[in-house]
């Protein structure tokens, strides 16, 4: 047996490790790969390239306002973070001056033209590619939006003519609703719904226009309205 001890080199150590397959990396590499996998499972979570990404394509996709609750639901994002994505969304299309912008309408979010781009859109609205509502459904939709809760007399008096038959056409479009009885005569009381609101692009009735400048007798007419309903 000889005393002397064999000397073990560093190349004979790395070729034993390469012969058991031993790598000195793999270590560092199931890290990096344990990390690819936590993003992979957001990516997934999220179904998006990024939450704004997300909530473009909800909003896009949608047929009535969302709102921020339902976007965090189908995002599963906090609310606050949803809540703030929209915001700077909207902000962002204002900044750019894009053809859409991004409302807060009847307690949701949608996408609607923009104010400035409204003579491209009337000239293809009027080109027969959108079907329109009647004069007299417009008239009669008016009526109520301004004076609500009002009864089918009292708009029968202001347009004076029977309206029976827009308000069926109206309550099937869903921008109308019967909102209870009259306290004096007991007929039905019609009121617009958020439907209307979002058709129009505002988020409560007080965003519509003045109506003072287009009637200027309006205390007379309260007056004219009574008798009329009243049959005096």
């Amino acid at each position: 047996m000889s005393d002397e001890t064999d000397e073990v080199t560093t190349e004979e150590v790395a070729d034993a490790e390469t012969a058991l397959g031993i790598d000195e990396t793999a270590g560092a590499g199931a890290e990096v790969e344990g990390e690819l996998e936590t993003l992979d499972d957001l990516d997934d979570t999220l179904g998006a390239p990024s939450l704004e990404a997300a909530v473009e394509a909800l909003l896009l996709l949608a047929d009535e306002p969302m709102t921020v609750m339902d976007l965090a639901a189908a995002t599963r994002q906090p609310v606050d973070d949803v809540g703030a994505v929209v915001r700077s969304l909207a902000h962002e299309y204002t900044e750019q001056g894009r053809g859409f912008d991004l409302r807060e309408v009847a307690g949701g979010w949608r996408y609607y033209t923009r104010a400035e781009c409204s003579p491209v859109v009337e000239r293809f609205v009027l080109d027969g590619q959108q079907a329109r509502m009647t004069q007299a459904s417009l008239e009669t939709l008016a009526v109520i939006a301004y004076r609500q809760p009002i009864t089918r007399g009292r708009i029968s008096a202001v347009r004076g003519v029977n309206v029976d038959g827009v308000i069926r056409t109206l309550i099937a479009r869903g921008l109308i609703v019967e909102a209870g009885h009259d306290g004096e005569s007991g007929a039905h009381l019609y009121r617009t719904t958020s439907f209307f609101l979002e058709r129009m692009g505002i988020a409560s009735l007080d965003d519509l226009p003045p109506l003072a400048e287009h009637l200027p007798d309006l205390a007379d007419l309260e007056d004219v309205l009574d008798s009329v309903a009243t049959g005096e």
